[in-house]
């Protein structure tokens, strides 16, 4: 049996062609910014150092990011607990209401563009893209791995 290589290049191309486009056209925060939040919500507040490792960017682009997230209300400086000197950002309410609200937008999509798809189908395809995910970050070896979005979303 032929390794599709190309074919799952170009759809990963397409997908993520089509999630961006979802997120900025429907009301819903910039892809960066939801990521941002995510990671944000998941392991609590950060640093810009430690949003780089996570996030694999550089230290200005998350600059520009958490700066524009600050401005919209989404994102707070706080202290550092431990007694540190860098300022962490923490998610606001108005940032984790507009991240549930892009989210729960984006699971609702999913959810009627699955319509015909088995539960089985479902779940594997689930499986596999979670696999897919690690694998991505263990190839770039970089960050803490993050943890099943279904634990991320936990309330």
């Amino acid at each position: 049996m032929e390794r599709r290589i190309a074919d799952i290049e170009y759809e990963q191309m397409l997908q993520s062609r089509y999630s961006i486009a979802r997120h900025h056209h429907e009301g819903g925060i910039e892809r960066s910014v939801y990521t941002l939040l995510s990671r944000l919500s998941v392991q609590g507040p950060m640093t810009i150092a430690e949003l780089s490792e996570a996030l694999r960017l550089d230290a200005s682009t998350l600059q520009r990011q958490t700066g524009a997230a600050l401005r919209a209300g989404l994102l707070e400086r706080i202290p550092d607990p431990s007694g540190g000197i860098a300022r962490r950002f923490a998610v606001t309410n108005e940032g984790t209401a507009r991240m549930r609200a892009s989210r729960d937008r984006s699971i609702r999509a999913l959810d009627l563009i699955l319509e015909n798809w088995s539960d089985d189908d479902v779940n594997r395809f689930a499986d596999y893209l979670h696999r897919f995910n690690i694998d991505i970050e263990n190839y770039t070896a970089k960050g803490p791995p993050r943890s099943r979005a279904t634990e991320e979303v936990s309330d």
